[in-house]
């Protein structure tokens, strides 16, 4: 058995509850991630501007959204890359 397969059977007899909690703990650590980068490029950010130039990395691809974040902070004041 290879150690791909023993963590697949690890996580397969996990509850659901479990698996959740995982998936949460994993996006949280993304977004984390995604804000020291932001900081990194961009300086400390107030948290609220943060939040949404965090949103705006995690969801920018759908266009939709991507307009409605930046719309939302054209309207905040912030300069929006174009």
């Amino acid at each position: 058995m290879t150690i791909e397969q023993r963590y697949q059977d690890t996580i397969d007899q996990l509850p659901p509850w479990q698996k959740i909690a995982r998936g949460l703990a994993m996006f949280d650590w993304a977004r984390s991630w995604i804000s020291r980068q932001v900081v990194a490029e961009h300086g400390q950010l107030p948290s609220e501007r943060l939040r949404w130039e965090v949103a705006l990395r995690l969801y920018g691809d759908d266009p939709a959204t991507r307009h409605l974040i930046e719309r939302h902070l054209a309207r905040q004041g912030h300069h929006v890359p174009g």
